[in-house]
């Protein structure tokens, strides 16, 4: 994620060719850190209420993705008001966590096939439907409002559910807290992610843009 939005970044700035992440590897890139983002969050979800739900844990994380969702809105908003993120990753985790609550309960084999159901949703009517633009968060609009980054909930869900399914065939509880340096180091980014989503960005463009007018004085 952190490199490709330094890339992004550099396009921004005039540093790299207009497109660049748009397209070929950058593209690709792009869409299997958002379904590792989607996918994990499932498996998170599903691990974390695999005995019973947890209420108080659950919406006080939730109210978290919330505030941070919104934060990006309104950053962006102000920012680039004819592109601002208003269906960003957040946004659709936010979704898949409050949707995916109804599969938690479920045998795997349930959110598996539910994952399933959207990826065909999205063959048969991905981006094809004549809604109004304010629906692209639906992922079914023709054509869906411009945003800086739009991750709609067709297809996006599919991973989130494959993930709450396999989250219930595992056991890593315990394992995370006998493993060596490198994976407990890894976890702990893991649980610092958020923070590290919402700071990446500002201190990357801030090093570029500095970076920018060393090079241009």
């Amino acid at each position: 994620m952190v490199i490709f939005h330094f890339a992004r970044d550099m396009e921004m700035f005039g540093l790299a060719a207009p497109g660049s992440t748009l397209t070929g590897g950058w593209a690709v890139t792009a869409r299997i850190t958002a379904g590792s983002f989607l996918f994990l969050s499932g498996v998170s979800l599903s691990l974390a209420h695999k005995d019973r739900i947890q209420w108080r844990a659950f919406a006080r994380r939730n109210a978290v993705l919330a505030l941070a969702a919104l934060l990006v809105t309104i950053a962006t908003f102000a920012a680039m008001p004819d592109s601002f993120v208003y269906f960003g990753i957040l946004h659709a985790i936010l979704a898949a966590s409050i949707i995916g609550l109804a599969f938690v309960g479920r045998p795997a084999g349930i959110p598996i096939t539910a994952a399933a159901a959207v990826a065909t949703v999205w063959v048969f009517y991905g981006r094809s439907l004549p809604l109004p633009p304010w629906l692209g968060w639906t992922g079914l609009a023709m054509s869906p409002r411009p945003a800086l980054d739009l991750i709609p909930i067709v297809p996006w869900l599919a991973p989130a559910f494959l993930g709450i399914g396999l989250g219930k065939l595992l056991n890593l509880r315990k394992q995370s807290r006998q493993a060596g340096l490198p994976v407990r180091l890894l976890c702990w980014l893991g649980r610092k992610s958020l923070i590290i989503y919402l700071l990446h960005q500002p201190l990357l463009i801030g090093v570029i843009w500095g970076l920018s007018r060393l090079h241009s004085g």
